[in-house]
Formats: C-alpha cells, structure tokens, sequence
C-alpha cells in the first residue's frame, strides 16, 4: 500500500470526513485532497504529525512497512 492509500484507509478506519479530518490534523481541505488522490506528500513535519495522530510508524504511513507499531 502506498502513502496515498493509507491515508485514505486510516481516515476511514476513524469514520471521519476529508474535512474533519484535514481539521484534526490542522491542514486545509484541499491539501488533504492532495494527499489522497497521490498529488502531493506533506512536509516532513507533517509526516510525523499524521504519524503521531493516527500512533502509527513513519514506515507503516509511507507503506515500507505493513507493521504499523512503532519501535
């Protein structure tokens, strides 16, 4: 799974909207967009915030990894 898809399937396994969700994480709506439909990655402090809301490795979010615990 790549970044792009996993982003879309955490979203869904919190049963929230791209809106709240671009909300919770505290980017614009479109910018979450982006991020689903494989247009743009977030910044890499950003990365670690997604990583951190969902308590997910940066490797499992960027799908190099199917291990979603963190070390």
């Amino acid at each position: 799974m790549k970044f792009h898809e996993r982003m879309r399937s955490l979203r869904k396994e919190k049963g929230m909207t791209q809106k709240e969700m671009a909300a919770e994480l505290g980017v614009g709506y479109r910018a979450l967009q982006c991020y689903e439909y494989n247009e743009r990655y977030p910044d890499v402090l950003g990365l670690v915030a997604i990583a951190d809301y969902f308590d997910i490795s940066l490797d499992y979010l960027m799908g190099r990894s199917d291990v979603r615990e963190r070390r």
